[in-house]
């Protein structure tokens, strides 16, 4: 009983108190959608949905969360869910090429999948592939693939992979975009507690204009931004 009344406390406490939105800083958000486990609040300058600092899991559950993934390289299932990403990257960017899979997790499928076709791969992940001197060199694409919503800093990491590109270079996001609010009471993606931001397309706007950036919206879960 001592567990629920903090956390109806800390409710409370967030309700009359709007966290400054992760990705664009702007002090001015207002809540969205709350549930029993969480609040969400969504940023008035950028538009992105996001929850508050003090309602994230610890990086030990985080980790224990992805280590249960099983995406294994021959699953063929997996392999046509990534060509998602694939796909739009090898039709724009032929070989040779140098290409980052960042966020890659255990098992980088994505990364395999592009060697396969004679592109010069890197991968970085914080838990399964941490080597930081990955992300001092340039590439002539990033790809980024369901790992967007789990970053509890975006306004430090877009800046980091954008400053990786070459001229011309190209950062693939995916990540299923929000709605509107009656959607977002019955979305499964909200549900996963690894899951912390949320964008939409104006939030995509927004990042292609603060950073000089081209974006293209490729179905419902896949943003291209070129650098010019």
């Amino acid at each position: 009983m001592a567990r629920k009344k903090s956390v109806v406390n800390h409710f409370s406490t967030m309700q009359t108190s709007s966290p400054c939105c992760p990705l664009c800083k702007h002090q001015q958000t207002q809540e969205y959608y709350q549930d029993r486990r969480r609040p969400y609040f969504q940023c008035n300058e950028c538009g992105l949905v996001f929850v508050p600092d003090s309602f994230h899991i610890s990086a030990e559950l985080e980790k224990a969360e992805y280590d249960l993934h099983q995406n294994s390289f021959e699953d063929e299932g997996y392999r046509r869910f990534l060509s998602r990403a694939f796909d739009p990257i090898a039709q724009r960017i032929p070989v040779p090429a140098t290409g980052l899979d960042f966020g890659c997790g255990p098992g980088p499928v994505l990364a395999s999948m592009f060697s396969e076709f004679g592109y010069e791969m890197q991968t970085y992940d914080p838990y399964y592939a941490p080597d930081i001197s990955v992300l001092e060199q340039s590439y002539d694409f990033i790809t980024c693939t369901e790992v967007i919503e789990h970053v509890s800093q975006p306004d430090q990491v877009f800046p980091l992979l954008i400053n990786r590109l070459s001229v011309n270079g190209v950062l693939l996001i995916m990540t299923k975009r929000v709605r509107d609010r009656e959607a977002f009471a019955s979305w499964h993606y909200k549900n996963d507690q690894t899951h912390i931001c949320f964008y939409c397309e104006p939030t995509f706007d927004w990042i292609a204009q603060q950073y000089g950036l081209i974006v293209d919206f490729i179905g419902s879960d896949v943003v291209l931004f070129k650098k010019s």
